[in-house]
């Protein structure tokens, strides 16, 4: 199933406390939003894409683990209210300290109002690339210094940097490295084989 939109009206927005409300009513469904207010709703991952989102969440975790002196990791169950008004899941994020220690408690409690610093986009079966790239463009566009779409599907990765095109690597066969921004993480692709 691809994604499906359901058209809020424009005079009636949904306000970021009824999002939340409605999301936490409706658990079992991925439920993002986006800038225009209108609410996304995406198919559950299949079970080839829900062990490989596992694999990263527990790649990146270690490393978050061993790091939290520089921020926090997130899963894919996570909402983050972003600039331009949308709140996005991604498969992965995570968020520095200060950026996150800066947010009042009932902000981290609910879709927090922060734009993560890293995220991890994977594409599954049921997901249109091109739409995922217009995303992982606008997590770039609302302060993520670092993106990564991963593309089992065809062996790809887009790396997305502010002021940068996307770089594509093809293969997996590489390690992506967390340069400043993660400080001793890497990828080995491989992994995901």
């Amino acid at each position: 199933m691809d994604e499906v939109i359901l058209r809020i009206p424009e005079q009636y927005p949904m306000t970021d406390d009824e999002l939340f409300a409605f999301c936490a009513a409706n658990k079992e469904l991925r439920i993002e939003r986006d800038e225009n207010g209108q609410l996304i709703i995406m198919s559950p991952a299949g079970g080839i894409t829900g062990n490989l989102n596992f694999r990263l969440t527990t790649i990146f975790g270690q490393w978050a683990d061993k790091h939290t002196h520089l921020g926090y990791g997130f899963d894919s169950a996570t909402g983050f209210r972003l600039k331009d008004k949308s709140m996005r899941s991604p498969d992965v994020s995570w968020v520095a300290r200060h950026k996150w220690e800066s947010l009042k408690l009932e902000d981290q409690e609910k879709f927090a109002p922060v734009c993560p610093d890293f995220v991890i986009e994977l594409r599954s079966k049921s997901d249109s690339l091109s739409q995922l790239k217009l995303k992982m463009e606008k997590w770039i566009t609302n302060g993520c210094l670092l993106g990564w779409l991963i593309d089992p599907l065809d062996k790809k990765v887009y790396i997305y940097t502010p002021a940068n095109p996307a770089e594509e690597i093809s293969g997996f066969s590489q390690k992506l490295q967390g340069g400043e921004l993660l400080p001793g993480f890497e990828l080995d692709l491989a992994r995901l084989n």
